[in-house]
């Protein structure tokens, strides 16, 4: 295992920011699926995205791994059983979007797992909708509604409902369901992570694919059309940007980051309105095309944060919190507590270790009051979101402090040690890692 040794410092320079796991992602599935040769540039090389390439092929695709481009000779829908069981690793995003498609698996079965994080992970709202929609799908623990799961098809299509908290069961019925003879309708109860649903429906406009959204409750995708070979670019990803962000707008920094767009769909672009409103000088130039800049330094406050959107940031955004005055609430926290941990609770210990002043007011509202944070020990909880967060946080910490899991990094954001190093981030790696690949 790594850890990293993280103390007291500031940024200075610019720095790129790698593409979007979550585009990554659905780029290379779309592509497994439309027969031909399909080309994605600015993929990111993180652990996720390695599992979805190694289930893809699994599944028949031939996948060439290039430095800023990869291609995908696609199988088209008409998939074959898998030799071996399908493992996503540590990746949720690949677990829910797998399951769909190995669930219209021709004259067979697939098996779907992945690490002890992920088979603890809530499946089982999107296996009852797999199962409504006619195929063969359960979990080989009964009552755990969690991987591993069995899969059958073909998906017939038809009518379905889902809970809205987690949209990463609804993008795979999105996913498969132009490959399904009678198409898919979907009702979703209050959807949260709505920016998600927006990123895939940008993917199926982007290859033609006819569906429509009414009012995110909704969701229809007619049958009988097909995926095409396609070529695309990955936007660069929001989540990886918060950290450096953050750990700017806490510190005496100048940083400016590139490759991002302020009109993509990612939601974590909101970190840029939440940073302003709380009083941190950022300036997008040219909706981002000309690099975002933030000078820290500023005295920032706190600023009540709606999180169903950005169910990735609560991390980071307790960090923002124990350096602002007055209280930070965040709120609608229900998504973020379904993903590789507990989030909000995880990051709320690790913080009280270091001296934060944070509560409860009930299960979904984290108050975060201004903190001189200390260093300590921090259990990276070999989750990559509370690795980042707490290594941000401990440049505006007073000490040393030591965060296990480092590697774990990797798993979204593959450069982020090398770019926050480059800016003069005073981090420091020791031990193997046991997730690099």
């Amino acid at each position: 295992m790594m850890q990293c040794i993280a103390k007291s410092g500031v940024l200075r320079g610019e720095a790129t920011i790698p593409g979007s796991k979550s585009n990554t992602t659905r780029a290379v599935v779309l592509a497994t699926l439309a027969p031909g040769r399909s080309v994605l540039h600015n993929p990111v090389h993180s652990v996720d995205c390695y599992s979805t390439v190694d289930v893809c092929r699994a599944l028949g695709a031939k996948i060439e791994i290039g430095e800023d481009v990869w291609v995908v000779e696609g199988v088209g829908p008409d998939l074959e059983p898998p030799s071996d069981v399908l493992n996503v690793g540590n990746s949720g995003t690949t677990l829910y979007i797998i399951t769909a498609v190995a669930s219209h698996v021709m004259n067979g079965w697939a098996v779907v797992t992945g690490d002890y994080q992920i088979r603890r992970r809530p499946s089982g709202p999107l296996v009852k909708a797999l199962n409504d929609l006619g195929a063969r799908c359960f979990a080989t623990r009964p009552n755990s509604g969690a991987a591993p799961l069995v899969c059958g098809g073909p998906v017939v299509g038809g009518t379905t409902s889902l809970p809205g908290v987690n949209s990463q069961w609804l993008t795979p019925l999105l996913m498969i369901g132009p490959l399904t003879q009678k198409g898919i309708t979907v009702e979703v109860d209050n959807l949260q992570e709505k920016p998600y649903i927006e990123m895939t429906l940008r993917w199926l406009k982007h290859l033609d694919v006819q569906f429509t959204n009414t009012d995110w409750k909704h969701f229809h995708v007619p049958g009988g059309q097909r995926y095409e070979a396609f070529e695309g670019s990955v936007p660069s990803d929001w989540e990886s940007a918060c950290f450096p962000l953050v750990a700017a707008a806490i510190t005496d920094s100048d940083i400016t980051l590139h490759g991002l767009d302020m009109f993509d769909a990612q939601g974590d672009k909101e970190i840029i309105r939440i940073l302003q409103a709380m009083g941190a000088d950022v300036e997008v130039k040219n909706d981002g095309d000309g690099g975002i800049r933030v000078r820290g330094g500023k005295t920032l406050h706190g600023i009540e944060i709606d999180c169903s959107d950005i169910p990735d940031a609560p991390p980071i955004l307790s960090v923002l919190g124990t350096q602002s005055e007055g209280r930070t609430v965040l709120y609608n926290l229900h998504a973020s507590r379904l993903k590789e941990t507990d989030r909000p609770r995880s990051i709320y210990e690790e913080l009280l270790k270091m001296g934060g002043k944070l509560y409860w007011e009930n299960d979904d509202r984290l108050v975060i009051e201004r903190s001189d944070l200390k260093g300590t020990q921090i259990d990276g909880r070999q989750d990559h979101r509370i690795v980042m967060a707490t290594a941000c946080g401990a440049m505006g910490a007073g000490g040393t402090t030591t965060i296990s899991s480092a590697e774990y990094a990797k798993v979204s954001f593959p450069t982020f040690f090398e770019v926050m190093t480059s800016l003069g981030a005073p981090f420091e790696l020791e031990g193997e890692s046991e997730h690099a690949k």
